[in-house]
């Protein structure tokens, strides 16, 4: 995984899901970490199961996880989702 990746311009659903849950600010500080440094501690990047599908997902906060994959050399956040750890 590279160290700098540029993040593709939101769709309008993801756009709309960062605003319902007012993660605006935490998205923007997220996103100028993972643009800077992919594997900063902070964002926990993590490949998720299965492995092979290769959806990534990196922290908003305790709560909140972008789930992307890479298309193209650059990350496309297709979701915004809640992170349960049991």
């Amino acid at each position: 995984m590279l160290k700098n990746m540029e993040i593709k311009p939101l769709r309008s659903d993801v756009e709309s899901s960062i605003r319902a849950h007012a993660l605006k600010a935490k998205w923007a500080k997220a996103k100028k970490l993972f643009e800077n440094n992919i594997r900063h501690p902070s964002l926990n990047v993590e490949l998720l199961e299965p492995r092979w599908r290769g959806i990534y997902s990196f922290r908003l906060d305790r709560t909140y996880r972008a789930l992307f994959f890479i298309f193209e050399g650059k990350a496309e956040i297709f979701k915004i989702t809640k992170h349960y750890k049991k």
